[in-house]
């Protein structure tokens, strides 16, 4: 089922700021970044480490790049900070399915495409004791990109 932390995403303000702030006060360096426009987010992934399944751990950084995204609507209540934390699966549809017919509300019918090529889901963060939780199945990644 799940085998790692595959991310913790943190709602910004200002994406270039905030990924100013982990590189200089943490030394960690942009992976890959790009625009959603599906979910109208500008991100950036800064790569913590490898993990032993193949995939690795990142915190994707999130900026809104529209006012009526999630994110958007999310830093209005809230504030900067932790939005989610995602979970890799080598089967995103599986899992998804499984944990559905365990009473967890699946916030998608089926996965759609998240950072670096990857398939996610979202499980509704009532259903999960307060905490967005993301199921993510990566792409394979063969080099970083910027």
């Amino acid at each position: 089922m799940l085998t790692r932390i595959d991310h913790i995403g943190i709602a910004c303000h200002d994406l270039d700021a905030t990924v100013e702030f982990y590189r200089s006060t943490y030394g960690f360096e942009v992976f890959h970044s790009e625009v959603n426009e599906e979910q109208g987010v500008r991100e950036a992934m800064l790569k913590i480490n490898d993990t032993s399944d193949g995939g690795a751990s990142y915190l994707q950084l999130l900026e809104p790049t529209r006012p009526d995204s999630t994110v958007a609507k999310w830093l209005d209540k809230n504030g900067e900070g932790v939005h989610h934390i995602a979970f890799g699966t080598a089967d995103v549809d599986g899992d998804a399915a499984d944990i559905r017919s365990k009473g967890v509300r699946v916030l998608y019918e089926e996965p759609r495409r998240g950072s670096m090529g990857s398939r996610i889901t979202f499980l509704h963060p009532k259903d999960c004791h307060g905490v967005l939780t993301e199921l993510v199945t990566s792409a394979p990644v063969e080099s970083p990109e910027h």
